[in-house]
């Protein structure tokens, strides 16, 4: 398992080892000492699963602390295009965003530390992206980014995905309170 930390201080991608024949494949997406000795000691609580018809954006979503979590994510069948912001008041990355491409060939993931809005775009039909969270979720510390906010100035490289009501309704970046 390689761990690579990224531009966006916390940010972590992970590259797994598969082992693979003609019986198909073998790797391990979480170990607790591998993970520790790369400085992420995490305890996840909670484990979440989508699944999305090419096309569809979710995010940008976070939660406030003190509920705020941490999100080890990655996709199990087909590819996303996921979406981190940096929105941490006093980082030197502050509003800048990371994307990188998750699927089910390279089997990569995102470390994902409290203090990033996060959203994702499903690039194949039934797409399925699942999270082990660091925090239970909870419904009043939810809050969220417009996915096409102008000042971010985010390429997803689609037009118009789809996009939940909940998630039209959501907070431009400069009306976004210091939360962290």
């Amino acid at each position: 398992m390689q761990f690579i930390p990224l531009e966006l201080k916390g940010l972590v991608l992970i590259e797994p080892k598969i082992l693979a024949d003609s019986r198909g494949y073998f790797f391990e997406s979480y170990h607790e000492k591998r993970f520790a000795d790369a400085g992420l000691k995490l305890n996840f609580v909670q484990d979440n699963e989508s699944c999305s018809a090419k096309g569809v954006l979710r995010g940008f979503h976070f939660q406030v602390p003190p509920m705020d979590q941490g999100k080890l994510v990655r996709v199990i069948k087909g590819a996303a295009l996921d979406i981190v912001i940096d929105i941490r008041k006093n980082s030197p990355g502050y509003g800048m965003h990371y994307k990188v491409v998750l699927d089910d060939k390279k089997r990569n993931m995102l470390w994902i530390p409290p203090g990033f809005a996060h959203g994702f775009l499903s690039l194949e039909n039934d797409t399925v992206f699942v999270y082990k969270c660091t925090n239970f979720y909870d419904k009043l510390s939810e809050k969220g980014i417009l996915w096409n906010d102008p000042d971010l100035k985010i390429d997803w490289g689609i037009s118009q995905p789809l996009v939940s009501d909940k998630d039209l309704d959501l907070l431009l970046f400069k009306n976004l309170p210091d939360y962290f």
